[in-house]
């Protein structure tokens, strides 16, 4: 079995390569050549943690395994660590044997970055200019990171419950050379583009707060309960999703579903879009949202691509398992 620590990811997975392996997950998973298991997620009443395994099989790139970790609020503060905390397993889909353990907390954000930004590429308007950040965490900075080189911003707006963090992606646009500006919620009308991620349990964007033509990325609801935007948003708009099931279940559209205002039937995957079977956006005025709700396999693409790279460079561990 291979091992590729934590602390080699950041030497060997790139913001280009995850959007690579993202976008070629979501293409399979539409052709029906790649399938998630059902998600286990849950609040173990310790630490207020939220802990859960996601995983899947890649029939096309044989990739099989899962990915076990969660969300600990209080690490931060505690501890000095990240409040997310993954690792990802690789199995030999001919024989079920351990083949690989890959440290999955930066590999988690990248994926989860890469895909808002496969949304974004396939779904913004083309001249979107401002770009609105809900949310100033640690995963709001890959995030923002990643969605500046899918179009020519020259804005960014932020809000965040606390704005003592809004320097977080401050430092982020001022990175890229564009200006920041942090704004009230209503000011989130002038974005083009908007992604929210944050872990609120109660809408903060409304849809009155959203302009025609905007493209929404909700990237933070992944657990039953969980709330970003108001559920009438998503009446107004186009939904697109990862993975249908997980997004009507445990995603930003399980709220909608449930008070009736769209069906599991207007839900469509982003996959579709990549492989040109369905049109995606159809009109400037359109609001489109993407319904990220983080699926097994993005995590699995991009841990084999890493196991390659470590492979390559020579620095990937074998151990006797």
């Amino acid at each position: 079995m291979l091992i590729v620590p934590e602390r080699d990811i950041a030497d060997l997975m790139t913001r280009a390569a995850a959007f690579d392996a993202v976008e070629k997950v979501f293409a399979a998973m539409a052709a029906q050549e790649a399938y998630n298991f059902p998600v286990v997620r849950e609040a173990i009443g310790h630490e207020d943690a939220l802990y859960g395994f996601k995983g899947g099989f890649d029939r096309a790139g044989l990739t099989l395994g899962l990915k076990a970790g969660g969300y600990w609020p209080n690490n931060l503060e505690k501890r000095g660590l990240i409040n997310h905390q993954s690792t990802v397993f690789l199995f030999d889909p001919d024989t079920g044997k351990p083949a690989a353990m890959v440290g999955g907390n930066l590999l988690t954000a990248l994926r989860t970055a890469a895909a808002s930004s496969v949304s974004i590429k396939h779904l913004a308007r083309a001249d979107a200019r401002v770009i609105g950040m809900i949310g100033a965490g640690h995963q709001a900075t890959f995030q923002l990171r990643a969605a500046l080189e899918q179009r020519k911003f020259d804005k960014v707006i932020g809000w965040n419950f606390h704005p003592a963090m809004l320097p977080n992606i401050e430092k982020v646009a001022t990175e890229a050379g564009v200006p920041f500006e942090p704004v009230a919620l209503e000011g989130m009308q002038e974005a083009d583009v908007i992604i929210s991620i944050t872990s609120a349990f109660a809408p903060s964007l409304m849809a009155d707060h959203v302009s025609p033509g905007t493209h929404i990325a909700c990237m933070g609801t992944d657990t039953k309960g969980k709330q970003e935007v108001e559920a009438a948003l998503l009446a107004r708009a186009t939904v697109f999703t990862d993975e249908v099931a997980q997004s009507v279940s445990i995603g930003e559209a399980q709220h909608a579903v449930a008070q009736g205002l769209i069906a599991e039937t207007d839900v469509q995957q982003l996959g579709a879009v990549i492989n040109g079977t369905h049109p995606g956006r159809t009109s400037l005025n359109e609001i489109t949202l993407f319904d990220g709700t983080g699926v097994g396999l993005q995590d699995l693409a991009v841990a084999a691509a890493v196991v390659d790279l470590a492979v390559e460079k020579g620095i990937a561990i074998e151990v006797d398992f």
